[in-house]
């Protein structure tokens, strides 16, 4: 869960600077659809920047700032099949998963969407360009961005062991020969113990040191070394 929350706020400080260059946004899309003759279509999909960055981008600012639009929309994707990894879900995560990897799709209409408070970024469009052209596309990374983490919030209050069945199913896989090998080490330790432990065996080193000392004989004082 760390780690998921860790690709997220990356995700945020990345948006951060892309949403101070809004204007910067808005004017490659205006040059891009003036380029492809398009001016009447509003912009409707993620796919729709891809092709205008593709085809119809001819600086190097303007296909600056639409690559890190669409760079944004790939982590958000990642991220979702992240997601989708860390534990089986409940009908609630399951319902704002689905959600999010709908609205990252490259094909999906954009045109109907518009964040709300507190977000702003449809405050700072003229009503024109809000209403018909842009409303859609600049709403769509934080309203992901506000449903992933609602997706955080209601993991976190699942029980761990439900949150780690997952990855724990995929730990086992990979450990199992590793746990059948230290078992078999430690069986064989004991069988060898048990062995040494053998009365047979213990009772054939007694007879044969049986009757000898293991002190030399007494010999007189003075006497000759034998």
């Amino acid at each position: 869960m760390n780690e998921v929350k860790e690709l997220l706020r990356n995700i945020e400080q990345t948006y951060r600077l892309f949403q101070q260059q809004q204007f910067t946004f808005i004017a490659a899309l205006e040059h891009c659809r003036e380029n492809a003759h398009d001016k009447i279509r509003p912009i409707t999909s993620i796919g729709q920047v891809q092709n205008y960055m593709e085809h119809y981008c001819n600086n190097s600012t303007d296909h600056r700032i639409l690559q890190m639009f669409l760079k944004i929309c790939t982590e958000l994707n990642r991220l979702c099949q992240q997601f989708e990894n860390l534990h089986p879900g409940t009908p609630t995560t399951n319902n704002i998963l689905e959600k999010c990897k709908i609205l990252v799709s490259h094909s999906n209409d954009l045109s109907s969407l518009r964040a709300r408070y507190p977000h702003d970024v449809v405050n700072h469009l003229s009503c024109d360009e809000a209403r018909n052209h842009y409303g859609g596309v600049v709403s769509l990374i934080p309203i992901t961005v506000d449903l992933m983490k609602e997706w955080i919030a209601h993991s976190e209050k699942l029980p761990r062991k439900a949150a780690q069945h997952v990855s724990d199913q995929k730990g086992d896989k990979k450990s199992s020969g590793a746990k059948i090998k230290y078992h078999s080490i430690g069986t064989q330790t004991l069988v060898k113990r048990e062995r040494n432990r053998d009365p047979k065996k213990q009772n054939k080193i007694r007879g044969k040191n049986q009757g000898k000392s293991f002190f030399p004989p007494w010999r007189p004082p003075g006497g000759p070394v034998l």
